[in-house]
């Protein structure tokens, strides 16, 4: 198939645990969709490669170079490789993450 439609929409807050979906991949690169409850956190880590964080619902705090950066719905930061970061949920917020299709989805699953 040449197309996917893909619904970022989906989410479940019942419970307080961080949730990881690869919901689109291509060549080059992964969508990650992350379910992040309220006052979650997801600790201090740095991507192998460059990335790009977007809020598509929700409010989250994100850490980087010594400030902590508000990111609203719609919000977007991209963040060059090696570069420590870290994310706290000031709401139940959906997350998409942009990775390079060289990176290790498993390695998100030791931040929390």
């Amino acid at each position: 198939m040449s197309f996917k439609l893909i619904s970022w929409s989906k989410d479940n807050f019942l419970n307080t645990d961080i949730k990881i979906s690869v919901l689109s991949e291509n060549q080059s690169s992964k969508d990650i969709q992350i379910i992040m409850p309220l006052n979650s956190v997801m600790k201090e880590h740095k991507a192998l490669f460059d990335i790009t964080v977007q809020v598509l619902k929700g409010c989250i705090d994100f850490g980087i170079q010594d400030q902590i950066l508000r990111l609203n719905e719609l919000d977007m930061i991209a963040v060059a490789a090696n570069i420590p970061h870290s994310l706290k949920a000031n709401e139940n917020s959906i997350i998409r993450l942009n990775l390079s299709k060289k990176d290790d989805v498993l390695r998100l699953n030791k931040l929390f």
